[in-house]
């Protein structure tokens, strides 16, 4: 078990200065309480967030972790032990005729429900002020959350966003919201550039046909691209002998099964240009490059014999001034704001603000999602015009999720809980606020296949305030409408780009990825996975303004974290757009 410890504490991202030593204390610890590995990763995560420790897990703190631990559980066995009981409380259960046991703890048969999300009226005891929570229990438990330091404290900034103000007391919120509220924000746009895979799509049901016409369209696009920005030419055959150096357009691709080599690497051309052959690369005269299996790039070089291309450049990006969405069939473009299709440019709003978090949405100790609670009482003061929600919603790897302690189905939990929060969120908020919602493959309550269809709801007159998107989804906020001159139409163009995914690519990326650096070259290695995400136009945040004819286009990774960790909070992401690509700011914030 000593192994299953240490690949629990590799897995929640802690490394051990003592390998053999932490996990054998661990151990002991984990046999004599009947705790899993996981149980006491959560508690040391716990421990270290409350005491801001370093992400390596020192031998020097076990001991007094170990002994606060053991403190926790004699508690928390004392509370267990039966027969202790209050005569007091006893008298006063008789005479209310109550049951001496408390009702919550009888876990009875689930009553079918409809399948609808929105079958329910609206309770109005259920208020977006957080004082009765939406699953009955009073928000003055104490809970490991509640006891929780550093509440919306900035950890890093970008741009310097203005700092967040976490010394409001309690008592002032509610006249804050009033004059908050008198106040109205300006309502943003929002179009998907992609719905695939539809809901009720048949997973893992994929021709070889279906695959090949996906590959040879990526590729022949991503030519026509190139050659559009006016920089390159028509793509040469790379697999035919020639004394003179060819541009050409195709996939990497491994020799033989596992990771990449630098030798050998194939390129695989498409059936227009070259009928789908493979050709060896030689990368020996490039001084630096980062490729990936499946990556599509240009080449420049020579092929002397036919059998290997010998690459003097390798064209891994897109320029700029070729729009990343020219190519999209209109089919894949779904308009949600019908009613904004003709709005005067003079009344779009040049700015947009965003609040990004993503799940789990409750603590490990229970499934009250109170920092979902807190995140939306804090959105509720900032007013953003988006908040993007990123799964898991109900996690999976909860306890109690999988332990099956809870008597309601996960549909159940997913529409009491987060979805009415969400319904009271936007209802208090007025049509000015906009959610945005992105499954993940860890929600116990969807289909965990990748690509993720979007959640299947349809709240009652508020459906262009909550929005769910695939997994990943791609979306654009705040259009821009200019009329053209002698023409009855309009053109349009969109200041936000926003890509989402709760997979985590620059991880899977940095596994596949092989890379050579020359002596002066960049050594920041997130920054070339983010820019590989950018050219092969997958997933991202981007933030795009016009200057003097040419296209600039600003581009923001955001990985938000976890809204929370074990039994405490973790982060979520604060980011504003303010006119111009060059004002953009965003902050990361712990909850």
């Amino acid at each position: 078990m000593e192994e299953e410890i240490k690949a629990e504490f590799e897995k929640n991202g802690f490394k051990l200065d003592e390998e053999e030593e932490i996990p054998r204390k661990c151990l002991a610890f984990c046999i004599n309480y009947k705790l899993s590995a996981s149980d006491i990763v959560s508690s040391w995560d716990v421990y270290s967030l409350n005491r801001q420790l370093e992400s390596t897990v020192q031998n020097a703190h076990m001991d007094t972790f170990l002994q606060q631990l053991q403190n926790e559980q004699k508690e928390a066995l004392i509370n267990e032990e039966p027969g202790l009981h209050l005569y007091s409380n006893d008298v006063a259960m008789i005479l209310n005729d109550e049951p001496e046991y408390p009702k919550d703890d009888i876990h009875g048969t689930p009553i079918d429900r409809p399948h609808s999300y929105y079958t329910e009226p609206f309770d109005s005891t259920h208020k977006a002020n957080g004082s009765v929570l939406s699953s009955g229990h009073s928000s003055q438990i104490v809970t490991p959350f509640g006891q929780r330091k550093n509440k919306f404290a900035v950890q890093s900034t970008l741009n310097g966003l203005p700092a967040t103000e976490n010394t409001k007391k309690e008592d002032d919120l509610e006249t804050d919201d009033i004059i908050m509220r008198v106040q109205p924000s300006k309502r943003c746009s929002l179009q998907i550039l992609s719905s695939q895979p539809e809901s009720g799509s048949r997973f893992m049901y994929d021709r070889i046909e279906d695959k090949f016409n996906f590959l040879e369209n990526r590729i022949v696009m991503h030519a026509t691209t190139l050659v559009a920005s006016g920089l390159y030419e028509e793509p040469m055959d790379p697999t035919v002998a020639s004394q003179e150096c060819v541009f050409a357009v195709g996939m990497i691709c491994c020799e033989e099964e596992g990771r990449l080599k630098e030798k050998p690497i194939l390129l695989q051309g498409s059936v227009k240009h070259s009928g789908g052959q493979r050709v060896r690369l030689d990368l020996q005269n490039l001084s630096q490059f980062s490729i990936f299996p499946g990556q599509v790039v240009g080449i420049e070089g020579l092929n002397p014999s036919g059998h290997c291309l010998i690459a003097s450049k390798i064209i891994d990006y897109v320029p700029l001034s070729v729009r990343a969405d020219d190519n999209l069939p209109p089919a894949k473009k779904q308009a949600v704001d019908q009613e904004l299709l003709l709005t005067h440019p003079s009344q779009m709003p040049s700015e947009l603000s965003l609040i990004i978090a993503a799940g789990p949405y409750s603590a490990t100790d229970n499934l009250m999602f109170e920092p979902l609670i807190e995140l939306l009482a804090y959105a509720r003061r900032k007013q953003p015009q988006l908040l993007i929600l990123l799964g898991p919603f109900i996690d999976s790897d909860h306890p109690k999720i999988k332990k099956g302690t809870v008597d309601r189905t996960f549909d159940e939990i997913f529409r009491l809980e987060i979805l009415r929060l969400l319904q009271d969120y936007v209802e208090y908020m007025g049509s000015a606020a906009r959610v945005v919602l992105v499954p993940s493959i860890r929600d116990a309550h969807h289909d965990f296949v990748f690509p993720q269809p979007a959640f299947d709801i349809h709240p009652p007159d508020l459906q262009h305030q909550i929005t769910s998107l695939p997994n990943p989804g791609t979306f654009c906020a705040n259009e821009v409408k200019s009329d053209r001159l002698y023409h009855d139409y309009y053109s349009s163009s969109f200041q936000v780009k926003i890509g989402c995914c709760t997979l985590d690519i620059l991880k899977q990326l940095s596994g596949e990825e092989i890379s050579r650096n020359s002596s002066g070259g960049t050594k920041h290695r997130l920054s070339t996975l983010g820019n590989h995400i950018l050219s092969q136009r997958r997933h991202v945040l981007s933030v795009e303004g016009q200057s003097e004819g040419e296209e600039q286009v600003k581009c923001i990774c955001v990985n938000p974290g976890r809204l929370a960790r074990g039994e405490g909070g973790g982060f979520f992401v604060e980011l504003r757009y303010d006119g111009s690509p060059d004002s953009a700011s965003a902050s990361v914030i712990r909850i």
